[in-house]
């Protein structure tokens, strides 16, 4: 793993104090206000799209969860997790064999609660039948989608158990107790964080101007990796760059001719207002003509799972 969480006290004195023209390797998701402009995002590009009407679910989806972080806010001491990541040499959060605790189940069933008043038709039919489960059915649903075996049968639940996991998942990640810290290495395929996948990248501006981080599906950290590389394979030889416009198009699907995948990249120059999974999930249309052209996603949106099983 070359980007490591560690804790303060364990960075060189020339670490600590060393900031300028340093890249920052992580960045932690800012929650007050991911899920405000993620829900102002998507409903900007839900005016006269095919797909307003999903876009537009997808925004009272993420207005629900920054209702209930509001109201539900996890408190959490990590800083024995992050010893025992470090030990093991695993991401602190591993969302393969973290102990996920009971509150998860209450960030979902706030979640049920917000949503199922302006339900209706398939959407309030998969609610009710939620929160009628029993919280083990919750816990099988959620060990699928985190080992991303998806199963098209449960794809209509999979948007609630997943905005739930990502809510827990996301405020864990903002209290880890430590700094991330680059090392000699590769493999920057999976979130340092959680070891989850990205839902694109994003080629930022500010502090970050032209440097390439792709957003993780499940902690909503971002990390970043260098552009021109396969964020698969960490090929760089056969890469290509497509886009449905222009060259100057704000979002393009970097293909890998070597593993044959792509991902989407977000250029905050070309638009400040792109976001990671908003824009994402608006460019289906570039998703279809890249598997026309025979590549496969690499990454996954929050709100749109595969039909059928994958594996790692």
């Amino acid at each position: 793993m070359s980007i490591r969480i560690v804790p303060q006290d364990q960075l060189e004195n020339n670490e600590k104090s060393s900031t300028v023209g340093v890249i920052p390797p992580l960045l932690f998701a800012n929650l007050k206000s991911l899920y405000s402009s993620r829900a102002e995002r998507l409903r900007q590009l839900a005016a006269d799209h095919a797909l307003s009407d999903y876009l537009n679910f997808a925004a009272v989806m993420v207005e629900a969860q920054q209702k209930v972080l509001h109201d539900h806010p996890l408190r959490v001491d990590l800083t024995d997790v992050l010893a025992q990541a470090q030990q093991n040499n695993r991401p602190p959060l591993d969302a393969s064999a973290f102990p996920r605790d009971a509150h998860w189940h209450t960030l979902l069933h706030a979640l049920i609660e917000d949503l199922m008043p302006a339900a209706n038709g398939q959407v309030l039919t998969t609610l009710e039948n939620l929160k009628k489960m029993p919280v083990q059915e919750w816990e099988t649903l959620a060990d699928s989608l985190l080992a991303h075996q998806f199963n098209g049968e449960d794809n209509d639940k999979a948007p609630f158990i997943w905005a739930a996991l990502s809510l827990y998942w996301a405020q864990m990640a903002t209290q880890l107790p430590g700094k991330a810290k680059s090392e000699v290495g590769e493999h920057r395929q999976f979130c340092p964080v959680c070891g989850g996948i990205p839902v694109s990248g994003v080629v930022q501006l500010g502090t970050t101007s032209g440097l390439r981080y792709l957003h993780c599906n499940l902690c909503e950290s971002e990390w970043h990796m260098v552009r021109v590389k396969c964020s698969n394979c960490e090929a760089t030889g056969n890469l290509n760059y497509w886009s449905l416009d222009s060259e100057e198009s704000a979002i393009k699907a970097e293909g890998c001719g070597d593993c044959g995948t792509y991902i989407k990249l977000l250029y905050q120059e070309k638009d400040h207002r792109v976001e990671a999974v908003a824009d994402d999930l608006a460019s289906l249309v570039l998703d279809i003509k890249m598997e026309e052209e025979g590549f496969s996603r690499s990454s996954i949106n929050p709100f749109l799972f595969p039909e059928y099983t994958t594996a790692d």
